[in-house]
């Protein structure tokens, strides 16, 4: 009862402090902000963002704001926005957190509400199991995205080496290829090349803005891409040649990747069902039979003051944890 009481005020708590952020809304964006803007794509063709006025006001919020540039100024938070903009999400670090901590106190809660319907889930070690989910949902959310955007980027560019290549064979500039790159592909692809043009069109020097675009995609066959293309440009040659090789070198590394991924997807399916069966299996007991476990928290038999079964547990899932690694390891062949 006393953890349902901490829980229900830790959440007031959340709502209050996002009732002062609305209540203490605010207007105006500096030159950084329009030039970030006018870089990534944005275009801010009214003040409100067509959502309803209480989004307008979260999204204008100087608490958010003075939130979100405290945290941008740290590690974490650089770190954290390269990785939102990995995954293409129009968020701000502040909002990402806000979401996050929204995800550790409101599953909880959902849970504590639910015990209406299931009972066992208004206990202490559901509520706790719900604020891991909490923890680990966003970031699950993210690398998802993330990873989806990298290999949909990475199929992608192949074609768009090849594509590059003969444009400058008909004798365009670099800068008029990638445009016709923009014209002609789809996103993500069109989407990180448009940046690099516009990047250019505001000042910077083009290697600078094809830096970006590699720190911002983390992709190894981009990165051999810029290398050649920097390298070309410092050294001269045949860039049209040197693009078909790299997009020749390309497609066959995506290729074995493929016949890798289908050697090894029984392999694979086994990590999964070593890591998550055991746990889908107690989580079901629990739910369907909650005394067929309560033997497992009851003293004696106690171990270092702990029941044993806990510990039995944790050695248990300790002991599974590293079964999955290592077979995911074992699988992970690098190309």
């Amino acid at each position: 009862m006393n953890m349902a009481i901490g829980v229900a005020a830790v959440a007031a708590l959340a709502i209050i402090v996002l009732a002062i952020g609305i209540a203490t809304s605010g207007s105006g964006s500096g030159i950084s902000s329009r030039l970030e803007r006018y870089a990534s794509g944005k275009q801010e063709t009214q003040k409100s963002t067509g959502q309803g006025p209480i989004s307008d006001l979260i999204a204008q919020s100087a608490a958010l704001a003075q939130l979100n540039k405290a945290v941008e100024q740290r590690d974490f938070g650089a770190n954290l926005s390269r990785e939102l903009a990995r995954a293409d999400l129009k968020l701000k670090v502040s909002e990402y957190l806000l979401i996050w901590a929204g995800a550790i106190v409101g599953i909880p809660v959902l849970f504590f509400v639910l015990q209406i319907v299931m009972a066992a889930l208004g206990s202490p070690i559901a509520l706790l199991v719900g604020a891991l989910i909490g923890f680990f949902l966003p970031r699950f959310w993210l690398g998802r995205r993330k990873n989806g955007r990298l290999n949909a980027f990475n199929k992608l560019l192949p074609d768009t080496i090849t594509l590059i290549a003969n444009a400058l064979r008909a004798g365009s500039s670099f800068l008029q290829a990638i445009e016709m790159v923009v014209r002609e592909s789809r996103p993500p692809i069109s989407t990180e090349f448009a940046r690099v043009i516009r990047e250019v069109n505001l000042g910077l020097p083009f290697e600078t803005a094809l830096e970006n675009m590699v720190r911002r995609v983390k992709s190894d066959d981009l990165e051999l891409m810029a290398t050649a293309i920097s390298i070309q440009h410092t050294v001269g040659g045949n860039l049209a040649e040197i693009l078909d090789s790299i997009a020749f070198t390309i497609r066959e590394r995506v290729r074995i990747k493929g016949e890798i991924r289908t050697l090894t997807a029984q392999q694979r399916m086994s990590g999964y069902v070593v890591g998550f069966l055991p746990i889908g299996l107690v989580m079901f007991l629990f739910v369907a039979a909650p005394n067929f476990l309560k033997p497992m928290f009851e003293k004696p038999p106690e171990f270092l003051g702990l029941p044993a079964g806990v510990i039995i547990l944790v050695f248990g899932g300790f002991m599974m944890f590293v079964g999955f690694m290592l077979i995911r390891r074992i699988v992970d062949i690098e190309v």
